[in-house]
């Protein structure tokens, strides 16, 4: 997960039972389409375009801390948007907080 500085914003963006267990959802936020995944690590944010190919990432299998991409099967880290296998490159990864229920995103205050 990325640090959250003072300049951030938390933005509420799904509830928990939205999102099925070991599995991801597209959330829209402003102009942004993220992808949220709630796999047995925890709760984690990317953005929804494979770096290879822009495949949505929501649609991908969730395996621990990564997802493979539904297109082409590259392996994405969910904690940083690093790609693991399959090629080379990097996804934006978002922090992300569960409260009561509730998923949270976190924003640069510019995009909040």
């Amino acid at each position: 997960m990325n640090k959250v500085g003072s300049s951030t914003t938390w933005v509420y963006v799904a509830d928990e039972e939205s999102i099925p267990f070991g599995e991801g959802r597209r959330v829209r936020w402003k102009d942004l389409e993220l992808a949220l995944f709630r796999s047995p690590a925890g709760w984690f944010a990317l953005d929804n375009a494979c770096p290879h190919r822009q495949g949505p990432l929501a649609d991908g299998i969730v395996a621990g801390k990564a997802v493979f991409c539904p297109l082409h099967s590259w392996k994405i880290s969910l904690e940083n948007g690093c790609v693991l296998s399959g090629g080379e490159g990097k996804v934006k990864a978002y922090p992300v907080k569960f409260e009561e229920g509730r998923v949270y995103i976190a924003f640069e205050e510019e995009k909040a």
